[in-house]
């Protein structure tokens, strides 16, 4: 049931006559709602959206988007019994110091295109990563927030925010990789050879344990990883996606260094781990691994080369190599073309040599 009715009121301080318009109308809850106009147009527009809203079975309740970001965000992250541990701190962290700090107080429905738009130019022109990740968590709860039709439309409507405009990460040459292994302490060395020639996450090469090696098959399988999150605990845990959880295999001059790592630095259990720390029941802490990688760098005058770019050097190896985009999605434990296609673009760097080596061949 629909109306709008005429009302009239003398002012007591004035005494002048007034006038408004009230419409009114049943909501699917059935519950009436009601609002007061000073011009009929505009109750009649009213009642005819909220009307027509309700014909086509898309009607949002008003009252619904007038909970507090901080209290929806804190709901959503409390429910999402999906999430592995560090990106649930990941995104923990994002809300506290990100998004609760501008939006938290503000009601779901009084969060605009606008403030999304300028909230999101502030904090890219400082920290252009971190803006892409808060606004990807920020669109994921306003469009939950749709879903539970507790607003009507999403206000992330900034088009290329989410996407991650990372710098180009610097590479090691073979050279360099052969220096960097060669001054690392022994018993690490396999952690670098790992990181380049297997292309392993730090996380992965921490996580793995002497049954992930097959030194017949050659061959080593990345089954779980050992992490920090941003609250600086150590989670061990499986790897993020399906496609982390691999089997590949390394280059044959590497067989005889694993060999000696496994049998000098590593239990005789298959479940004991590949790079021990001082308590041999857990793995080194990612941050003791840092801190050696630290001092390698410097003495091979690659200060710009953190560990993870180890990795990186070896996807971009592969894909020197011929490597195909399935080749090296599976390689990597990419569960999308996109990441695996930005090693293959680095392979535009050697049209140079390959040219002269064609030039070489024409002039015999």
């Amino acid at each position: 049931m629909a109306h709008i009715q005429k009302k009239v009121y003398i002012s007591e301080r004035t005494g002048k006559t007034n006038v408004y318009w009230q419409a009114r109308y049943t909501a699917p809850d059935g519950r009436e709602r009601s609002k007061r106009f000073a011009r009929k147009s505009d109750a009649e527009r009213w009642l005819d959206a909220n009307c027509g809203d309700i014909a086509r079975g898309i009607w949002i309740d008003p009252n619904a988007g007038k909970v507090r970001f901080v209290e929806y965000a804190d709901e959503w992250l409390g429910v999402r019994k999906d999430l592995r541990p560090s990106t649930r701190a990941k995104y923990r962290q994002l809300l506290d110091n990100h998004l609760d700090p501008r939006f938290g107080s503000t009601q779901l429905l009084g969060i605009t295109p606008s403030a999304v738009r300028k909230w999101h130019a502030t904090l890219s022109a400082s920290h252009p990563a971190t803006a892409a990740s808060a606004y990807r968590l920020l669109s994921t709860i306003c469009k939950t927030a749709v879903e539970d039709e507790v607003i009507a439309k999403s206000p992330c409507r900034v088009k290329g925010a989410a996407a991650e405009r990372a710098k180009e990460r610097p590479i090691a040459s073979p050279a360099e990789v052969k220096a960097a292994i060669a001054t690392t302490p022994v018993h690490l060395q396999a952690a670098v050879v790992l990181a380049v020639w297997c292309q392993l996450r730090r996380g992965e090469v921490l996580g793995m344990q002497r049954g992930d090696v097959n030194l017949a098959e050659a061959t080593v399988d990345i089954r779980r990883t050992w992490t920090t999150v941003p609250t600086g605990e150590v989670i061990l845990g499986p790897p993020k996606t399906e496609a982390g959880r691999r089997t590949i295999s390394f280059p044959p001059p590497f067989q005889s260094v694993l060999q000696d790592h496994l049998d000098r630095f590593v239990g005789h259990d298959t479940d004991a781990w590949m790079f021990p720390g001082e308590d041999p029941s857990y793995p080194n802490h990612p941050r003791t691994l840092n801190h050696m990688w630290d001092k390698v760098r410097e003495k091979i005058d690659r200060p710009d080369l953190r560990f993870h770019d180890l990795r990186h050097t070896g996807l971009t190896f592969c894909a020197w190599s011929g490597a195909s985009t399935a080749e090296l999605m599976r390689r990597a434990g990419h569960a999308s073309p996109a990441a695996a296609l930005r090693y293959q673009h680095a392979t535009d760097g050697r049209d140079r040599v390959l040219a002269n080596a064609l030039g070489e061949m024409a002039v015999g």
